[in-house]
């Protein structure tokens, strides 16, 4: 086959470049790293003309869309720009050039609040959390998606909701989105973990996501696909899995103090992520079992595992979403914005 990845370059991306080898992959990346197995394409999916997508688009048996700003930097291109413009530039290239297949990363983060422990099906309605405008951005991916649907009979879609989605590799990225610069790496594990009652947390592999995608492709799968493990993780059990000592806090005092430091350029997280951590439905994975045969083979604690060794190792690649987190004082010093937002919020 010859597949289109666009966001090849990102955590899931490298993922799939793994699980594809030996396929005619072309990878789209707004800053395209050094991989001769792979042909590489430097795009702005929201600048890029659509002649450049249409050629590059051309006879690919299919379009695997990963391509999505989650926590940009600041003086990163806005969210608005890569997600909304970016992702109908695909739709209409993949359109107007007949490409048969398409893949598209959404999110659990697309559905509604649902009861708390109860672990929902692609039936559930779309409608996200109001304070988080990632997952308010995935629910405009899907209106795209419904509309490019009844627009393309013609092509097959897929769509895929995973949960968080982690590997070794993306520790430099994580590191840089959720942990505040004046924060050293090497104290995790050995500082209070403020987390309010009620937490819950699925995580995913990239790995499995990749191996999702793959079947995917060759079962000629479409519809909706929610991917996690199974394993649920409460608060009590992911201390234990950092190594930290829980300090109960409510959430929206935890809510109220991201919303200050964020401000301040003190940390980068906003906080509606904890909105969506709080708020975000569990993923029920029966249809992906059934349709695709597919078993993540990580659970949700190997997952979190792996990033914290990836954490403690500096872990990282050379593309440069997945760069290593930064080491010493003064290099984690130049990540402050004092008076100004670190990362979009």
């Amino acid at each position: 086959m010859r597949i289109v990845v666009t966001g090849a370059s990102g955590n899931v991306g490298t993922a799939l470049l793994r699980t594809l080898d030996g396929e005619e992959v072309v990878g789209l990346a707004r800053r395209p790293p050094a991989n001769p197995l792979v042909r590489w394409v430097a795009a702005d999916l929201g600048t890029t003309s659509a002649s450049v997508l249409r050629e590059v688009f051309a006879d690919a048996d299919a379009v695997v869309h990963l391509a999505w700003a989650i926590s940009p930097a600041a003086d990163d291109p806005p969210m608005t720009r890569t997600n909304e413009v970016g992702t109908k530039a695909v739709l209409d290239a993949v359109a107007a050039t007949g490409v048969p297949r398409l893949v598209v990363a959404s999110s659990i983060a697309a559905y509604q609040p649902a009861p708390r422990w109860t672990p929902i099906g692609e039936d559930w309605a779309i409608g996200g959390i109001a304070a988080s405008a990632y997952s308010q951005s995935k629910v405009r991916l899907e209106r795209q998606l419904d509309e490019f649907a009844a627009a393309n009979p013609g092509v097959a879609l897929a769509r895929l909701r995973p949960c968080g989605i982690a590997q070794r590799e993306a520790a430099g990225e994580f590191a840089r989105w959720l942990f505040s610069p004046l924060l050293p790496l090497g104290a995790l594990g050995r500082v209070p973990l403020p987390l309010w009652s009620g937490l819950r947390l699925q995580l995913v592999h990239a790995d499995d996501v990749a191996e999702a995608i793959r079947l995917v492709l060759a079962r000629e799968a479409t519809g909706a696909f929610n991917l996690a493990s199974p394993e649920v993780l409460d608060g009590p059990r992911l201390a234990g899995l950092i190594g930290g000592f829980r300090v109960p806090v409510p959430r929206s005092v935890l809510q109220q103090a991201a919303r200050l430091s964020w401000l301040g350029g003190l940390q980068p997280l906003h906080p509606g992520w904890l909105a969506l951590a709080d708020q975000a439905p569990l993923a029920d994975i029966s249809r992906a079992r059934d349709v695709l045969s597919w078993e993540p083979r990580h659970s949700s604690a190997e997952t979190l595992r792996e990033l914290l060794d990836g954490w403690a190792e500096r872990a990282g690649n050379a593309n440069p979403p997945l760069a290593p987190p930064p080491s010493g004082l003064r290099s984690r010093l130049t990540g402050l914005r004092f008076g100004r937002p670190i990362r979009q919020g």
